[in-house]
Order: structure tokens, then C-alpha cells, then sequence
């Protein structure tokens, strides 16, 4: 689990094709490694990968071929920049949401502009991420944590506050990236739950229910 803090910026150093899927050598920059081990999880730009090698500036992991499927990690290339994040520990602060690291869909930049000293992005969605997605709720893009400002036809509004941009790799993001999202998984377990009700249930959560209760508008 993560929080979608960002806590340094590294660099892909080398990416090998290894039976079918790749090998990644990740240089950590300024994240500190002092407390991982052989098997934890480092965030990579969202995407949770299980540390296989420490060669001491950085680590090495392997991504699996499900993992290219989802995301678009097959075009990184040695000095693709990328946002990390270790593991978080039960005595994290939880200052961003809970983070599965996960990646849902790849999104895609399609407008950047200033706002004084903020910078507005709009994203374009995949269709069937929108229903997950709510105004002032908590999206993570590219593993950082993010509050969506507002909806729009294909996707969503963010404002990315100085500190943001100068801790991670969204200062320099123009249209046309390519953006991994992973949604609320408060979003995703509820539909879940809500389409596994059947006439039998004796304590049905339904949206009459959550209506009801305050819930569901």
C-alpha cells in the first residue's frame, strides 16, 4: 500500500527484454534506501514493482507482461524520469489516500495551463474509469495523489499547487503524455459490492439504501 506522496524522483537506467517481459534498472536519486529489502515495493510512476536487486543507487525490478498490458511502461527508455514511493509503514503519516499502486487505465494529457503559480492540467479518461471518478474526490496520476477539481466530457481537471510540480515529474508534462490512473479503490469496492447483491441478501447495500442514509444523491 501507498500513499501517493512522492517522495524523490528517479531515472530509468537501463530496461532489458527478459523471456517475454522486461527487467527495469531504476536510478533512485535522493530516495533512500536504507530500509529496503530483496522482495518490498517501490511505486514507480503508480506502479507497485517488487525490488529483485539492489545494485546501491537504485534497484532492479521485474514487469510482468499483465503489467505492460495496463500500462505504458513498454515505452520507458534509459532517462525516462519517473515518480517513487516505498511502501508505506503503520506509523505513516497518511497525508495523500490509500494507494493499492494498481494502475486502472493509462490516461492522456490534453491541455496544460498557469493559474498564477499553479499549473491546470485536463486529462482524458478511458471511458470506463469515468464512473469512478468525482468532483473534489482523490485520483492518483502517475502515483501521485490528487484532488480532481472538476469533470469534464472525456476526463478531468487538476491543479497541480509549486510543490507538487517541483517534487515530481508532472513540472514538465506536456499534452500528448501518457498518464497512469488508478481511482478511489473506496469507488471500486463499492460498485463491487453493490453489484453482487442478490434478492436473498438480508442486509442488501443497494442505492435505495445508501440514498436513504445520505450516501447516494
Amino acid at each position: 500500500m501507498f500513499t501517493g506522496i512522492i517522495e524523490a524522483v528517479g531515472t530509468v537506467q537501463q530496461v532489458t527484454e527478459s523471456g517475454g517481459d522486461l527487467r527495469l534498472r531504476i536510478q533512485t536519486g535522493g530516495l533512500d534506501l536504507g530500509d529496503v529489502k530483496l522482495g518490498d515495493s517501490i511505486a514507480t510512476n503508480g506502479v507497485c514493482l517488487t525490488v529483485v536487486e539492489l545494485p546501491g543507487d537504485g534497484f532492479v525490478a521485474d514487469v510482468s507482461r499483465e503489467s505492460l498490458a495496463h500500462t505504458n511502461i513498454g515505452e520507458w527508455r534509459g532517462g525516462t524520469r519517473v515518480n517513487l514511493e516505498k511502501a508505506l509503514l503503520p506509523t505513516t503519516r497518511l497525508g495523500g489516500h490509500m494507494v493499492s499502486g494498481h494502475v486502472d487505465g493509462v490516461g492522456t494529457l490534453v491541455a496544460r495551463s498557469a493559474d498564477a503559480r499553479s499549473i491546470r492540467l485536463t486529462v482524458k479518461a478511458p471511458v470506463d474509469l469515468g464512473r469512478y471518478i468525482a468532483a473534489k474526490g482523490s485520483i492518483t496520476v502517475d502515483g501521485i495523489s490528487l484532488t480532481v477539481n472538476a469533470l469534464t466530457e472525456q476526463g478531468f481537471l487538476l491543479n497541480i499547487v509549486p510543490h507538487t510540480a517541483g517534487e515530481t515529474t508532472l513540472a514538465n508534462a506536456q499534452p500528448g503524455r501518457q498518464l497512469h490512473l488508478e481511482v478511489d479503490m473506496i469507488a471500486r469496492y463499492l460498485e463491487q459490492l453493490l453489484n453482487h447483491n442478490t434478492p436473498s441478501d438480508t442486509n442488501k447495500l443497494t442505492p435505495a439504501f445508501l440514498a436513504e442514509h445520505g450516501f447516494w444523491k
